[in-house]
């Protein structure tokens, strides 16, 4: 979560953290999960023109799902592509998918997911 505020304090952009695991999550999952944050934020700062950035990572009976929003230009999946395609590989291979929407003008989303069995 350092990482976080940094980059914050870096961009001016406000990070909005609504929700997080309560048990920690295996290295490999844990490892992916915050390349995939750092991809996303980084897309962000060079083109999205966003205020705030807003991360969910919650685990449920199906398995993990990672929310970031910005309320920047709404960007496209062609932009987020090069970025991500790593990390949409890696959640590709456990089972898991990546997905991107954007809405002109009201932001993006970007969502990955981690099936219950890839998490251990």
């Amino acid at each position: 979560m350092d990482y976080l505020a940094e980059w914050s304090l870096q961009t001016g952009i406000t990070v909005e953290i609504w929700a997080l695991p309560k048990q920690p999550l295996p290295a490999l999952i844990t490892e992916i999960v915050h390349g995939a944050i750092r991809d996303v934020l980084q897309e962000v700062e060079r083109q999205a023109r966003a205020r705030t950035v807003s991360i969910a990572l919650t685990v449920a009976p199906s398995g993990l799902r990672l929310t970031v929003s910005d309320d920047g230009l709404g960007m496209s999946a062609e932009v987020y592509e090069a970025q991500l395609s790593g990390r949409r590989a890696e959640l590709a291979g456990m089972g898991g998918g990546l997905t991107v929407n954007g809405v002109p003008g009201e932001g993006t989303t970007v969502s990955a997911t981690v099936p219950r069995r890839a998490l251990g």
